[in-house]
């Protein structure tokens, strides 16, 4: 009796991974879960499920507090993901601090991430005007350019990468007639500070992606595929104005490892919904 269980459960244990295997290997591409954060909010797990079933191949998080991801420790976030074929990239850590930064790449380290990534200008330099729903920085370009690579090196010495990911005034002249991006670029070593591209918003600033590859190659390592309809608004990938097939052409100089479909609102539709369409349209596109 006790052999035929084993040989049973032997024959479960298999098929689970062959049905795992199967649905990675079938599976592509990446996305970033701020998109279907209420859902993540109410039920983590089945979201992340549903994740999976959508056809996505690995995630980037956005739900980092207290030293959990989506209130998991880092470790169980990992072998959650795993056991549903669900890679874990790149985190979105925007509460990072000199005095919390040591902790922070720690679990993101132990969730199984290969990229840190900073969202937006950290440590208070963040502003956003509510009355005409602009976003900029306060302090001085030295002095993030330098907190950036501090928590590069940090990262570096943990096995990771640290990444910054942009909006829209990143690419368009400051007060003092920089443009932030560039200055950043220009300012911090490739080996400890690199950058995610939102496409988005680099197109929503009035700039072409493909000119900032050619210029700065190598330094996009990863990618928001987030369209833009005619309006101006986030759309699902494909139903845009945005020519993600030119820039998918220059991947190779960009630099690009990964890409992630983000949509930060979904307007009348349902964020679960949005995914699905947004998955068709980067096979139509070419992406894999």
């Amino acid at each position: 009796m006790n052999r035929m269980l084993s040989a049973k459960g032997v024959l479960t244990l298999a098929f689970a991974l062959f049905t795992i295997t199967f649905y990675a290997q079938d599976n592509f591409g990446g996305l970033a879960l701020y998109t279907v954060r209420d859902n993540m909010g109410e039920d983590a797990k089945a979201t992340l499920q549903k994740v999976a079933d959508a056809g996505y191949a690995y995630i980037e998080a956005a739900g980092y507090n207290e030293g959990k991801f989506y209130g998991m420790e880092p470790q169980e976030f990992k072998s959650y993901l795993e056991s549903i074929g669900l890679t874990p990239v790149s985190t979105h850590m925007g509460g990072v601090t000199m005095e919390n930064a040591d902790q922070q790449i720690a679990d993101t380290k132990a969730a199984g991430f290969e990229y840190f990534t900073v969202p937006v200008p950290p440590m208070g330099m963040f502003t956003f005007n509510r009355e005409n729903r602009t976003m900029g920085m306060k302090g001085t370009m030295e002095d993030f350019a330098n907190i950036l690579t501090t928590l590069g090196k940090k990262c570096e010495a943990a096995g990771l990468k640290l990444l910054y990911h942009n909006h829209d005034f990143e690419y368009k002249d400051n007060e003092d007639g920089i443009k932030p991006i560039e200055y950043l670029l220009e300012n911090t070593d490739p080996k400890y500070v690199n950058f995610q591209m939102d496409l988005y918003w680099v197109t929503r600033a009035g700039a072409d992606p493909v000119a900032y590859f050619e210029e700065y190659p190598g330094r996009f390592k990863l990618w928001h595929v987030k369209d833009m309809d005619e309006e101006g608004k986030f759309a699902p990938v494909g139903e845009g104005t945005i020519d993600f097939a030119r820039i998918l052409k220059e991947k190779e100089t960009s630099g690009m490892v990964k890409y992630f479909v983000e949509q930060d609102m979904t307007w009348d539709k349902k964020p679960l919904e949005v995914i699905k369409i947004s998955h068709k349209g980067l096979e139509q596109i070419g992406f894999k």
